[in-house]
């Protein structure tokens, strides 16, 4: 089975759980995520196979497309994802800083995919558009050559979606950012 996590990203509640509700009675997907975050959108997310998982997320297209703000579908999503969406990734130490900003849930997802699957970085943490205006941003460590690796992966993974908002990399974080981070 080859295993896929898919999201739509809806201007309202209702949309949202409407659109939630249609994707896991037309495809066998899992629920992994359905709530609203900031300024008032929902977001929802699947997994199951690759086939179940783009039924699921075309049919919240179709019956949600004015409200809809972003989707994807990702075939194979690097398994460091779960871990930093839920904050739960244990870093021993930081060496290279990077950071990544979008506009937008979807657009943070896919580009934490392409940066953990481009070099040998951790992802810390993928904060998701909660308190922050529905902005979502990435932090992830490594060799710097790494971390500017996986930055200008995830910058093109979502440059035609226009939801680039900010990135750096910051080569020896100070301690006091590191415990901040951490």
């Amino acid at each position: 089975m080859n295993k896929a996590i898919g999201m739509v990203e809806l201007r309202t509640v209702s949309a949202g759980i409407t659109a939630a509700d249609e994707m896991v009675k037309t495809a066998a997907v899992e629920l992994i995520m359905a709530e609203t975050v900031c300024p008032g959108k929902y977001i929802t997310i699947v997994t199951g196979d690759l086939g179940a998982v783009n039924a699921a997320i075309e049919i919240a297209m179709e019956r949600s497309q004015e409200q809809l703000i972003d989707s994807f579908v990702l075939g194979n999503p690097h398994a460091d994802i779960f871990a930093a969406l839920y904050g739960a990734t244990r870093i021993e130490s930081i060496k290279a800083l990077g950071t990544l900003e979008t506009f937008d849930v979807a657009a943070i997802i896919v580009a934490a995919d392409a940066a953990a699957k481009t070099a040998l970085v951790e992802l810390i943490e993928i904060r998701i558009a909660k308190g922050m205006c529905g902005k979502s941003y990435l932090l992830m460590t490594g060799e710097i050559s790494a971390v500017n690796a996986a930055i200008e992966a995830a910058k093109r993974s979502i440059r035609e979606r226009g939801m680039l908002l900010d990135f750096a990399v910051i080569a020896h974080p100070s301690p006091q950012i590191i415990q901040a981070i951490l």
